[in-house]
């Protein structure tokens, strides 16, 4: 499941960064969201053929606290986006989204065991903060440079994700 959720939002990322890149980027980012797109779906089909293994989510208390954490992220992140959408910064709603997502893997890492998911959440982080200089200093909007650094980063978890399920 770690490679379809990863994979998925990978091509999700990369398909935001498609907003309003620069013309010469758009073939890459379309690549980009299609290679992500085929490794979520690889997910999707491990996931379905090994739906009955026992997984951290199968304890109903671990199951709870992760949609308590989902649920605070999906409050903070559409009250923010809404007021800076209502006060017009919707620039700044992408690296706003991916700040939130970085600051809930932290919280995750708890409910699934894994020191891996802070390196996600400073990455994740990291890459909302200096995009908003980078869009900057190269003339493109937030997103392009959020979707790009949070894709990849995405991108690179679904492939660890592979390499951990295939090395079991």
């Amino acid at each position: 499941m770690y490679v379809a959720i990863f994979g998925v939002f990978s091509m999700s990322w990369f398909g935001w960064a498609q907003e309003n890149p620069r013309k010469s980027w758009r073939k890459y980012l379309g690549m980009a969201s299609g290679l992500s797109l085929l490794i979520g779906l690889l997910g999707v089909y491990l996931s379905v053929t090994h739906w009955n293994e026992a997984t951290v989510l199968s304890s109903s208390a671990v199951f709870r606290n992760y949609l308590i954490f989902v649920y605070i992220e999906f409050f903070l992140a559409g009250l923010g986006a809404f007021l800076l959408i209502k006060f017009k910064r919707k620039d700044f709603v992408a690296p706003w989204i991916a700040f939130i997502v970085g600051i809930h893997f932290i919280w995750l890492k708890e409910v699934f065991q894994d020191a891996s998911l802070y390196v996600l959440a400073v990455l994740l982080v990291t890459v909302s903060i200096i995009s908003l200089f980078i869009s900057k200093r190269l003339s493109v909007p937030n997103s392009a440079i959020t979707g790009i650094g949070s894709g990849i980063v995405l991108l690179g978890f679904a492939i660890l994700g592979l390499i951990r399920f295939l090395s079991v």
